[in-house]
């Protein structure tokens, strides 16, 4: 039993926070959309963070070798990836990161793979590039298993990477489905890479928050092909709620995709934040034990879930999430119109995300964060089965 305490503060208590969370909607309302935690911060981190304060030591970030040290001791132990420490970049944050990678090597009008549903800023920073946007959705199913639900066109994606596309953005654990991918799925996107020439971008923000029977595969531990066409965006800000924080991490797996990345502006690093950087290295190598303890109440809260919808709301389809704390909704079945996150926030006081923001054709599902206390979960969701049903 861990001595960690992870007890999430109360609804009252929560609503004095100053994260877009917790703004974003007026107090009576409980918010689930927003991917942060409600657990209180690892003591760790807190630790580092009083420190710099308590000293005034609170200037520009410059070197920073702690963090590709600690990321590459965490990421043997925890994955039996080799990282190379010298290969580890700070960004200001995973977006910023894949944003400039973009620049690297795409241009303005180029294509970019993706499969939707899919977070929702890909298709900011696709935007922001002025790259164009190809979406070769994922199959969906009925099915108790998220892979068997949501599995891969594999005849589209082959079609994508012969149309001439530049770069495959992959989101890897899958977010908002909550879907691992296997090593073999992954050989075979890397295989279609070295074939056709692309390179891909796995955004591997959430992949600290993995349940024991689906391990986690970084993309970069697949050998050399992975590492010829491959670079991993990543961060602490998922696995330890530090996103405000604002560090991330680029990982390359050999010297000439290094090389590569040396076009990316310098001024990548020295836009994150001295409490970021120095907090990612603290939560890398002293934080496993609070991450472990978080990941056990989330994997409670996951099948929490499960229990309360056959309750309250059998006609919602869930699949607890093969990581992370992300639950994935199917509302089509309540019969809510075409905004049914809409309706349930003005009904029950309760906010989602609506799934038309994952990809136009998903607007029946809705995405809900479960990394709060079962109190607040179990509130929520009977606020939503009675609002619903009047």
């Amino acid at each position: 039993m861990s001595n960690i305490d992870i007890t999430v503060p109360t609804l009252a208590e929560l609503s004095s926070h100053h994260s877009e969370k917790w703004r974003a909607f007026p107090p009576h309302v409980i918010p689930l959309p927003v991917a942060e935690m409600d657990f209180p911060v690892a003591a760790p981190i807190r630790e580092i963070l009083h420190s710099l304060v308590e000293n005034s030591d609170m200037g520009y970030l410059g070197s920073i070798p702690e963090v590709g040290n600690a990321f590459s001791a965490f990421s043997a132990a925890r994955w039996n990836w080799a990282v190379d420490p010298l290969r580890v970049r700070i960004a200001t944050d995973v977006g910023v990161g894949v944003v400039e990678i973009l620049r690297v090597f795409a241009n303005p009008g180029d294509r970019v793979l993706i499969s939707s549903p899919v977070y929702q800023n890909f298709y900011t920073w696709m935007n922001e590039t002025k790259l164009t946007c190809v979406d070769v959705p994922f199959l969906y199913q009925q099915s108790e298993d998220v892979s068997h639900a949501w599995s891969i066109d594999w005849k589209g994606i082959e079609e994508a990477y012969n149309s001439g596309i530049k770069v495959h953005l992959l989101c890897s654990p899958h977010n908002p489905i909550g879907r691992v991918y296997s090593r073999e799925e992954l050989n075979k996107f890397i295989s279609l890479a070295v074939k056709y020439n692309v390179i891909i971008i796995s955004d591997e923000i959430h992949s600290p928050l993995e349940y024991p029977e689906h391990p986690f595969v970084p993309i970069l531990s697949l050998g050399k092909e992975a590492q010829d066409h491959c670079v991993v965006v990543t961060a602490a800000s998922k696995g330890w709620n530090i996103a405000g924080l604002k560090c991330a991490i680029i990982v390359s797996g050999n010297e000439a995709m290094h090389e590569k990345l040396n076009q990316l502006p310098p001024a990548l690093h020295y836009r994150a934040s001295l409490f970021g950087a120095f907090a990612t290295a603290v939560a890398f190598e002293k934080g496993v034990p609070w991450l472990d303890t978080v990941v056990t109440q989330l994997n409670h809260n996951r099948h929490l879930i499960s229990k309360l919808l056959a309750e309250h709301l059998p006609e919602v389809t869930y699949i607890p999430p093969q990581h992370s704390y992300l639950a994935w909704l199917n509302l089509s079945a309540l019969n809510l119109g075409n905004e049914p996150s809409t309706v349930i926030l003005e009904k029950s006081s309760v906010a989602l995300n609506p799934g038309h923001i994952y990809g136009a054709q998903w607007g029946q599902f809705a995405r809900m964060n479960f990394a709060t206390s079962p109190e607040i979960i179990t509130q929520a969701i009977t606020q939503m089965a009675k609002g619903i049903r009047g």
